[in-house]
């Protein structure tokens, strides 16, 4: 795993609790920044926070939230139906052990979500993230949200491309997310997380 190669390099210098001494006086800037975001946010703002900056986003284009609307209806739908757990949509704001994030869709688990309360604005790690790319998210979508997901254990993400009709889902092996499956236009994407869904892309991006 990535982490344990950079611990590694850090265990070999010679200079590692000077680094680590400076890095540590950099996380609590990094925190006094993240209580700004906080206090910043609200319900009419979309806006996430990456390695100790502001993320604003702009409103997405239509086709964005049809496939949004399309795929959360149907996951929304069957969780419900089999009383799996939850979903969420836009606005829930993730909070990782350094990054605050909100996807476009996510799932909890039942043993998650039943621990969530009516008043909660700040969730854990979801079991599964769909992102649907744009061009001002595609780069932090395959990057640094990517690797965060995967570090604390997200076990399935898919990314949904709406410019070419096409959804990859990556699932979890061994804390790195590994391409199960990639569908363009048509085919049936099969959830490892959310047991028995089934997605048809033909009602995604018809």
């Amino acid at each position: 795993m990535m982490h344990d190669d950079v611990f590694q390099q850090l265990k070999a210098s010679p200079d590692a609790v000077l680094i680590i001494n400076q890095f540590q006086d950099y996380l609590k800037t990094e925190a006094q920044k993240r209580q700004e975001f906080y206090d910043l946010v609200h319900e009419n703002i979309k806006a996430e926070f990456i390695n100790g900056e502001i993320v604003l986003h702009s409103p997405v284009a239509r086709k964005h939230w049809l496939i949004s609307s399309r795929v959360s209806f149907q996951l929304m739908s069957y969780v419900n139906q089999h009383q799996l757990g939850e979903i969420g949509i836009e606005k829930v704001m993730i909070e990782l052990s350094r990054n605050n994030y909100e996807p476009d869709i996510v799932y909890f688990r039942r043993e998650i979500s039943e621990k969530f309360t009516a008043d909660q604005k700040l969730f854990p790690a979801p079991d599964l993230v769909v992102e649907i790319l744009s061009d001002s998210t595609r780069k932090n979508d395959y990057g640094i949200k990517f690797r965060d997901y995967a570090a604390h254990q997200v076990g399935e993400y898919w990314i949904i491309d709406p410019q070419t009709n096409t959804i990859e889902q990556y699932v979890l092996l061994n804390g790195i997310f590994e391409l199960q499956n990639k569908l363009t236009q048509k085919g049936v994407l099969t959830s490892l997380i959310v047991p028995g869904f089934l997605l048809d892309l033909a009602t995604v991006f018809e």
